[in-house]
């Protein structure tokens, strides 16, 4: 077993770190910001992340956190960059964090490799591997190895990944960041080039973006021409050139990858002499679909909406997580917000996260809280409570029984039988009319 070092204790880093010692190697978890070393120590994850407290409450003396790089440093054979890498004004990757990483790295001898886990644009391995050869420490092995991890998915992502990637220069440095994940049980182990393993997962999300804005589209035209967009997924994705898998319509992809990654990409290639027209289009679909619900509103509910209570089930971008980044509730609250509606929301997770984001919303400490008296329920994240809420109440509960199905989840046809008005995203149903 090895010693590895993980520097940034956020999603991937803490991931990474727990997930590690538990496959025996010892790790030790640094982060500058002090307070989450301590709330880590403490047994506090920052963060809903689905067993991932447990996991790491179970590793004892294989895991320890610290906030001094050089404790950390000096414990790493095998040291993981996994610092975030948001977007700057300008659409590109803000690597400062990469760097400050690689600045602190001690003028010490020793086999080392530094593994970069952190989304980075092609061509940051080959600036690290020249920076690091300037100041003497080119004995220091260089790795990419990106990760593939699903919010709320985490462990089981990493337990049981469909691939590997491994990028290196040497056979040498690729077989020892290999054995690291020994034990694990997986069918691919992608070893290849530097370059090409950074690639690999910006092309990876900017692909599964493209799906989704796809059948957005497809969504879209299916409501204007008769079609359901639900079997013509299924249609679709019997296929098996293309799979079902991201066929599924709704209000648009948000969280802490697809955006930033789509975006990164194409300004990659921007900054290359490349104009990524399709990249373009995927972004356009994605931010226009969170703004057709409003449409859906005020097709039901009349073009004024001043004064309607717009009940959001749903804040974080996706179930099981908390995160808010990019999510589509902050977009549709904002919308309804600026035409004078009464937003009242209900996450089971993300609520304390969104009130700094969407201070001028209403938080109910339910969902039948939030739906007292409402105009509308927006479903916004499929959380399975909600799929499974007593849908005879809430028809007594709202003053207009109109849902808007934004993950085309809930039993339109059965609701629509209750006697609400229904739509989803691309569906064809009878619907009833409100008025009033």
């Amino acid at each position: 077993m090895s010693k590895i070092t993980v520097i940034g204790v956020g999603y991937v880093g803490l991931v990474t770190a727990a997930c590690m010692a538990d496959l025996g190697h010892t790790v030790v978890a640094m982060d500058s910001d002090s307070s989450k070393v301590h709330a880590l120590r403490r047994g506090e994850v920052p963060f809903y992340e689905p067993g991932l407290a447990e996991l790491i409450g179970a590793q004892g003396d294989r895991l320890t956190f610290t906030s001094d790089p050089v404790q950390a440093y000096r414990h790493g054979e095998s040291i993981f960059i996994c610092v975030d890498t948001p977007p700057t004004y300008s659409g590109d990757a803000d690597l400062s964090r990469i760097w400050r990483v690689i600045d602190a790295l001690p003028p010490e001898d020793g086999d080392r490799v530094l593994i970069t886990k952190s989304t980075v644009p092609v061509g940051t391995g080959a600036a690290i591997r020249t920076e690091l050869a300037q100041r003497g420490l080119a004995h220091i092995r260089y790795c990419s190895n990106p990760e593939f991890l699903r919010e709320g998915t985490a462990i089981s992502d990493f337990r049981f990944p469909d691939r590997i990637v491994i990028g290196a220069d040497d056979p040498a440095t690729l077989d020892r960041v290999e054995k690291l994940y020994a034990g694990l049980e997986c069918p691919h182990v992608v070893k290849t080039d530097v370059p090409s393993a950074e690639m690999i997962k910006y092309a990876s999300n900017a692909f599964l973006a493209t799906k989704i804005s796809f059948i957005n589209e497809i969504a879209n035209v299916c409501e204007a021409t008769g079609a359901d967009v639900r079997t013509v997924a299924h249609g679709m994705g019997l296929d098996q050139r293309i799979g079902p898998h991201f066929l599924r319509a709704g209000i648009g992809y948000g969280g802490s990858c697809f955006p930033k990654d789509v975006a990164a990409l194409k300004q990659l290639a921007g900054n290359s002499g490349y104009h990524f027209q399709l990249l373009n289009s995927v972004i356009e679909v994605n931010e226009l679909q969170k703004r057709r619900v409003i449409g859906k509103l005020k097709r039901q509910l009349g073009e004024e909406l001043r004064g309607r209570r717009i009940a959001l089930l749903g804040l974080a971008f996706k179930p099981n997580t908390d995160d808010m980044r990019e999510a589509a509730s902050i977009v549709l609250a904002s919308r309804l917000l600026a035409e004078g509606a009464e937003v009242v929301a209900y996450d089971p997770i993300a609520t304390e996260n969104a009130r700094s984001i969407l201070p001028a919303v209403t938080y109910a400490t339910s969902a039948m809280r939030a739906l007292e008296c409402a105009d509308a329920l927006v479903l916004v994240t499929e959380w399975p409570e909600f799929v499974e809420l007593d849908w005879p109440t809430v028809f007594r509960t709202m003053r207009h029984a109109l849902v808007i199905d934004g993950r085309n989840v809930l039993p339109g046809a059965e609701l629509v039988e209750m006697g609400f008005a229904y739509e989803g995203i691309g569906t064809q149903l009878p619907e009833r009319g409100i008025t009033g």
